[in-house]
């Protein structure tokens, strides 16, 4: 399984991308919106989108790759705002849900082993 990590912060992005690949899973990150347009979003399984970036707020990326660039994967929201705005950015943006970085790695890895099966 195929995960993108798409985050501003070297040190969430290192940390994100130990846990899951020691749990089995391959993993490419992304450090800017522009990475992600210059590299692209296709031919994951999932994506993690921080959602404060410097350049756009996430959740607005990840509606234009679901919406108008008709990425498959499915595209949660990874932040560490609180869980109810999560809830709600998520839902608005129509993406599959959101991961809160607040609860560490170990939380991370058991929610995407949920969402990926």
């Amino acid at each position: 399984m195929k995960i993108l990590i798409v985050d501003d912060s070297p040190i969430i992005l290192a940390a994100a991308k130990h846990a899951l690949v020691e749990a089995g899973y391959d993993v490419e990150t992304r450090g800017s919106v522009e990475e992600v347009a210059a590299r692209g979003a296709d031919g994951f399984n999932l994506i993690l989108m921080d959602v404060q970036m410097p350049e756009l707020f996430g959740d607005d990326v990840a509606a234009v790759l679901r919406h108008e660039r008709d990425v498959a994967a499915k595209i949660y929201l990874f932040s560490t705002l609180a869980d109810e705005e999560l809830r709600e950015r998520a839902a608005d943006a129509r993406l599959d849900g959101f991961i809160s970085k607040q609860h560490g790695t170990e939380h991370l890895v058991h929610e995407v082993k949920r969402i990926l099966g």
